[in-house]
């Protein structure tokens, strides 16, 4: 996941205190209907199965794939097949008997060739490798983009929890509120309670519906937020299910670099750059190959017709006079022939043209415009863009590991700090509470303590689920399933 993703989420996620499983079921109770119920790995599934944006990347995938055995296949030798028909008028050349005849002509030419390179200076071979590195590195996207997604969710849902306890601490303000303006009401209704104080009770009711209401709206965006990234019909209720996270335990205690070590090998964004790296440097190696000749190897075959060509048959035909003797005047014959024409069938003729060939072909790059010694000058550059690319996504992941680190630790002490102050204010809202009971303290100290009270148990909750989300960060850069 990039930095700037990874601290928007942690800002997002640190603002908002989260819930217990009791909370969600209370709050949703309240609905005609069943809900459906999905767990924390449901709802990674789910966003992992919709989400549009893997599909993108897994239709990238599949393309790369495809790129890798179309360079395979390139290695194959081609055969193609061609076939014309020609019409020709007047004084032409019979393309059947390279004879000049003075009528019209119609010819049918087919032919059958293959080619295959015998040497292309290893570039095939390197476009092979370089795709499956392309390959490896669309799988690491994929996976960059489902650990992002997985994390993204995660965030969401302890948001939904965070904002359902939120709503369940406020309501249980609004109750105690109404108790004490009940209380408060029926002292004044007997002289006991001014009107001061029981306006300060009806106000601290007011606050506290309107807090409830505030808690209850953000709730609701966030069950939207996290409907959406499922890739699921907003208008479609469902309930999640809280996991059973009511205790702190298995922070991390290690160094930010043993995370990094562990990260480098397992970060998919690492991976990636190392595989583009590689893909780059073999696209060295292709254009290298812009300096090799070139030897291939053709044959074909092909034959003819035209309606043009004729045959003929010569038959004996009996006796003819050709003259008679000097001396004796009798008649002089010979035998008498007959020719006859006739147009020579189409396959006899394909059969009669039928022709063979084969031959080798060499080529040698002497001078091409320097397009080859700049292809590999482009490679280069590649190459070294690559380079500090991989070098860039290192020294991000160090720093954004480091500070993740740095915040766990934060907010371990802030969890401590918390439940002390807790404590300290559940304390102090007792002993409020019995002196208020007998009168020693007015209404506007018990609200006081109170409100005290509310603010210290959200903070304790907050720093809680706090410490939780930034413990599972290092899960997350660590490889580990990011589950509870």
């Amino acid at each position: 996941m990039n930095p700037s993703l990874m601290n928007t989420i942690i800002r997002f996620i640190s603002t908002r205190p989260l819930h217990k499983a009791l909370a969600v079921a209370m709050l949703l109770s309240v609905q005609a209907q069943a809900q459906e119920k999905i767990t924390l790995q449901q709802a990674i599934q789910n966003t992992l199965d919709n989400n549009l944006q893997i599909k993108q990347v897994a239709l990238s995938e599949a393309l790369s794939q495809e790129a890798i055995q179309q360079s395979k296949y390139a290695l194959l030798p081609n055969l193609n097949a061609s076939a014309n028909q020609n019409f020709s008028f007047g004084r032409s050349e019979d393309p059947t008997t390279r004879q000049f005849v003075n009528n019209s002509i119609a010819n049918s030419n087919g032919s059958l060739s293959s080619n295959v390179a015998l040497f292309q200076g290893f570039q095939k071979i390197n476009q092979i490798a370089q795709n499956k590195y392309q390959l490896e590195a669309d799988k690491s996207n994929t996976q960059k983009m489902k650990n992002d997604l997985t994390l993204l969710v995660v965030s969401t849902y302890l948001q939904v929890l965070n904002n359902a306890d939120l709503v369940l601490a406020a309501q249980q303000q609004l109750d105690i509120t109404r108790q004490q303006l009940d209380r408060v009401q029926k002292l004044f209704n007997v002289g006991n309670n001014t009107t001061a104080d029981l306006s300060l009770a009806k106000s601290q009711v007011a606050s506290s519906e309107l807090n409830l209401t505030n808690n209850q709206n953000q709730l609701d965006i966030s069950y939207l937020n996290l409907a959406q990234l499922m890739e699921r019909d907003p208008a479609s209720k469902f309930e999640v299910v809280a996991p059973a996270i009511n205790e702190i335990g298995n922070i991390y205690r290690g160094t930010p670099e043993e995370v990094f070590a562990k990260a480098t090998e397992n970060y998919p964004d690492v991976r990636l750059s190392n595989y583009n790296l590689l893909a780059a440097q073999k696209g060295v190696d292709i254009a290298r190959g812009n300096y090799m000749p070139r030897l291939s190897l053709g044959a074909s075959l092909g034959s003819g017709y035209s309606n043009n060509r004729f045959g003929s048959t010569v038959v004996a035909s009996g006796l003819r006079q050709i003259g008679v003797t000097q001396t004796t005047n009798e008649p002089v014959v010979t035998q008498a022939f007959t020719s006859t024409t006739y147009d020579i069938p189409f396959f006899d003729q394909v059969n009669q043209n039928f022709n063979q060939g084969f031959g080798f072909s060499l080529s040698i790059p002497i001078f091409n415009g320097f397009s080859a010694r700049s292809s590999v000058r482009r490679a280069k550059i590649s190459v070294q863009n690559a380079e500090l690319s991989q070098q860039l996504t290192k020294n991000n992941l160090n720093k954004t590991i480091n500070q993740a680190v740095l915040d766990l630790r934060a907010a371990e002490k802030s969890y401590a700090s918390a439940q002390s102050a807790y404590n300290s204010q559940l304390d102090a809202f007792k002993a409020t509470q019995q002196r208020y009971t007998v009168g020693l303290v007015n209404s506007l100290e018990f609200n006081q303590a109170q409100t005290n009270l509310n603010t210290a148990q959200f903070n304790m909750i907050q720093a809680k689920y706090n410490l939780i989300f930034r413990n599972k960060v290092i899960d997350y850069y660590l490889g580990n399933p990011i589950s509870f």
